[in-house]
């Protein structure tokens, strides 16, 4: 890891930490075949939920598959978080947050508000989610030194394989609604799917 990579990780390790109100995480690393690790920080802070967030993701900045010449300073910078409820273990779920943290390495993806990605296996073992649609998490942005972009973070919310069809057929907001109106909580690891009809 190069010096300014280095820096970045620092940077956001430091802001996460003030985040979560300087606790101390269990961290997790994760290497892929090819690319550098990811490391999977989990936060409890004693409520009734557990926040699991990527760190590796921003060590560079996010670009599109086709480009050709890519400044590694320039561009958006993007980390990923999933929060659920503590009321049931979620074996390999710190997984598949470093598996959707490597998506803009591996596939070019530009991690975006609304965004759906699609791991096409449980999120972890047991659940009925295998995909993950995005919005803005409520974790500030961590601004970086130089002329860097702030590296903002990213709440992957689980959803159902009928539930990302819906996604692609609707768009997030008619699946948003649905869920207001089941009274389905996110957050709940054995919650059931939304009903569309």
């Amino acid at each position: 890891m190069s010096e300014s990579e280095s820096s970045v990780i620092d940077q956001v390790t430091a802001h996460l930490k003030k985040a979560f109100g300087d606790t101390e995480p269990q961290r997790a690393s994760v290497t892929f075949l090819g690319l550098e690790s990811i490391d999977v920080l989990r936060f409890t802070g004693g409520t009734d939920e557990v926040e699991y967030v990527s760190l590796g993701c921003s060590r560079h900045p996010m670009g599109e598959p086709d480009q050709i010449v890519v400044d590694p300073d320039v561009g958006p910078r993007g980390e990923i978080v999933i929060r659920m409820y503590a009321s049931a273990p979620l074996p390999g779920l710190h997984r598949s947050v470093a598996m959707l943290a490597a998506a803009p390495a591996v596939e070019g993806l530009v991690l975006t508000a609304d965004a759906l990605i699609d791991l096409g296996e449980p999120l972890w073992k047991g659940s009925r989610c295998s995909a993950v649609v995005l919005e803005t998490d409520p974790i500030p942005p961590c601004p970086l030194s130089g002329d860097r972009e702030d590296v903002n973070f990213f709440r992957a919310i689980p959803v159902t394989a009928n539930e990302a069809a819906w996604i692609r057929l609707k768009g997030v907001d008619a699946l948003r609604a649905a869920w207001a109106e089941a009274g389905i909580d996110v957050r709940d690891p054995a919650r059931a799917g939304a009903t569309i009809g």
